[in-house]
């Protein structure tokens, strides 16, 4: 049985990594939108949902990575930072579903609160760039706060939204348990 799950874990990992490397596609053509769309962050939350934090750490770890060298987008300083925050997002929503009881709020619960961790994480690694002199732009409070949530609205509102219904149809179809 133990095999079982990590064969289906690991398949939908393989899953989520794929769909957050093709869904900036869909807004790829205008960077402005995908900027504020925030297409990667999906999958790699539902991941940490579905599959549990270390596959969610994983697959938000690797996907702006990969996309960054193979296609060159994102940037790859902006890669590595996404990386960190993806991999903040993956990791603590699994924790933190796992974790909390398994009621529909703390559903809310545990993606607001991975989407905080992972913006803060995001903004660390953002100054840890600017101080070893990779970016020449001050990091400032002011740009943290546009670049990470301003700019970012319109994802974390569909976020708030899709996540949530996911989640709540995958366990009413018991395709991913309620029971701790």
């Amino acid at each position: 049985m133990k095999t079982k799950k990590l064969v289906i874990n690991i398949s939908l990992s393989g899953l989520f990594l794929a769909l957050a490397y093709v869904m900036p596609f869909i807004t790829g053509q205008i960077p402005e939108i995908g900027k504020m769309l925030c297409p990667m962050h999906i999958p790699v939350l539902l991941c940490g949902f579905i599959c549990g934090a270390p596959y969610g750490m994983v697959v938000g770890a690797i996907a702006p990575l990969l996309r960054s060298l193979t296609l060159g987008m994102p940037p790859f300083l902006t890669a590595v930072t996404m990386a960190f925050e993806l991999a903040t997002y993956g990791l603590i929503a699994g924790l933190l579903y796992n974790v909390l009881s398994k009621k529909k709020i703390n559903i809310y619960v545990s993606l607001v609160g991975a989407m905080v961790i992972g913006r803060i994480v995001e903004g660390f690694a953002s100054y840890c760039i600017y101080l070893l002199g990779f970016n020449v732009d001050p990091y400032t409070f002011a740009t943290f706060w546009t670049s990470t949530v301003v700019n970012a609205i319109p994802g974390i509102i569909a976020q708030i939204i899709l996540v949530p219904i996911v989640v709540m149809l995958l366990e009413k179809s018991k395709l991913i348990s309620k029971e701790k």
